[in-house]
Parts: structure tokens; C-alpha cells; sequence
């Protein structure tokens, strides 16, 4: 009783958590959207698993309209398992169930007239509903797949398998080094974490959404990969990734609309 307890308390509490992020705003490179956002979600047990690849792998993977942002004169490929969960419209409880289930993204980075955002190359999910949603609200390329995470004394074991589409599958463990704190702002860390839009191309024009939440309270992860045919074909990751890890992320996002410098 004392757990299902303890999960009432969060599930009650989550929407509270997720609304209160527009509190804290300053970290941000441009201000608040003027609409109001329309749908909320929380990230659990993420991991950003980074490696830098040659632009010439990289490019044709994502539209000539979208500039690739660099650090230290290249770009990054990153690959980030986590758990969605308290998934909700604005103004609505999340429901039961279908507000949680496991996620794999594939992205890299742009920045467009001084905007820096994400490019997503593939977005996995367990759950159907969330991948015919994310299609048409956001124009995404998600993919359903087999997932699985569990957590034990830490460690996170997560599998995913794509089953549509080109086959791709990532078999990870993960566990937390140190202590949380926000990524300091030049640092590799505050590139490759610290965006609040995503871009994708709908008809012959690019858009945007864009997303808000307090600064990411990043740890250092080590990781031990078993299996990893995420990247697309051509781009090949060689050496250790630099990883991160985060415990929890809440976040409002809003709708997809064309990009206007």
C-alpha cells in the first residue's frame, strides 16, 4: 500500500512539476515562446551518449536548409535512451498507462540565424499511439520498436529493436558517476544538452517547435555498449563516446510552426 501510495503522490504531482519549469527561465538564450505550450511530458533516466563524426557522413542526412552547428569544428551524433513518463496535453492529467513508455533518439545539431536546435535522424518508441501522434503534430521519423529498461542498484539496462523500417538496435548499460549539476555555459556539455528547439522539414519550408525546461542536471555515466546500429548507414562511430546522464527532466513543448528569422 505505502508504494502504490508513493506512486499516486507522483502521478498527482508531475503535472505541478512539469507547468512549474516556466519558472525558471534565465539560462535560456531567447526568451519564452508568446503562445502557450501545448503539451508536457517527463524524462527519466536519460543518457546522451556523444561522438563527434565527419561532416561529409553526417550531411546528406540532414537538409541543406539546416546549417550543422559544430563544436570545436565538428559536429556531434548523439544517442539518448530514456523513459517518457506523466506524457499529457495542457490543462489534462496524464492517463494511465499510455503517458509512459520508453524512448531511443538518434540527433544531431543545427543552428539556424543564431538559433540553435536539434535534427532528429530517427526517434524510436514502444508505444504506437505516441509514434502516429508524433508524426503528425511534429513531422518527426519515429519508428516502433521493442524496448526494454531496468533498473537495479543503479544501472540501467536498456534494449531496443526497431520493427519497421531499417533494422536498428541499441543493448546498453548505463550507470551514473558523481554528483548532478548544470552544464557550465561554453562547455561541450552545455552544446550538446543545453537546446530548446527542434527543427524538422514539412512541405518545402523548415520548421519549428520549441521546448523549455530548467537547465539539464547532468552527472558523468559510464556506459558499456553491446550492440549499437542506430546511426544510419554510412555514418560509422569510432572511439568512446562522451556521456551524460540525468535522472530527471521535466518539460513543456509547443506546437510545430514554420521558422521565421
Amino acid at each position: 500500500m505505502e508504494d502504490l501510495g508513493a506512486r499516486l503522490t507522483e502521478f498527482l504531482s508531475t503535472p505541478a512539476r512539469q507547468a512549474a519549469t516556466l519558472e525558471e527561465t534565465v539560462h535560456r538564450r531567447e526568451p519564452l515562446p508568446s503562445g502557450e505550450w501545448i503539451h508536457a511530458q517527463t524524462w527519466e533516466n536519460l543518457l546522451f551518449a556523444h561522438w563527434r563524426v565527419p561532416i561529409d557522413e553526417l550531411r546528406p542526412y540532414v537538409p541543406e536548409e539546416l546549417p550543422l552547428d559544430t563544436f570545436d569544428g565538428t559536429p556531434w551524433l548523439g544517442i539518448t535512451p530514456f523513459r517518457i513518463r506523466g506524457l499529457r496535453a495542457r490543462g489534462l492529467l496524464p492517463l494511465p498507462r499510455i503517458s509512459t513508455f520508453l524512448e531511443l533518439n538518434v540527433r544531431t545539431y543545427v543552428e539556424l540565424d543564431g538559433k540553435a536546435g536539434i535534427y532528429f535522424l530517427s526517434l524510436d518508441t514502444e508505444s504506437s499511439l505516441a509514434v502516429e501522434a508524433a508524426r503528425r503534430l511534429y513531422r518527426l521519423p519515429y519508428f516502433r520498436a521493442r524496448m526494454s529498461a531496468h533498473l537495479s542498484h543503479g544501472e540501467v539496462d536498456f534494449a531496443s529493436e526497431r520493427v519497421e523500417g531499417r533494422q536498428a538496435t541499441l543493448v546498453a548499460r548505463f550507470r551514473p558517476v558523481g554528483e548532478p549539476a548544470p552544464p557550465s555555459p561554453g562547455s561541450l556539455e552545455h552544446f550538446l544538452a543545453e537546446r530548446y528547439s527542434l527543427f524538422t522539414m514539412h512541405g518545402d519550408g523548415v520548421h519549428w517547435a520549441q521546448i523549455h525546461h530548467p537547465p539539464w542536471p547532468l552527472q558523468q555515466a559510464e556506459v558499456e555498449i553491446e550492440e549499437n546500429t542506430m546511426p544510419p548507414p554510412g555514418i560509422e562511430l569510432s572511439g568512446e563516446p562522451v556521456c551524460h546522464f540525468a535522472a530527471r527532466q521535466d518539460v513543456v513543448l509547443w506546437g510545430l510552426e514554420p521558422f521565421e528569422a
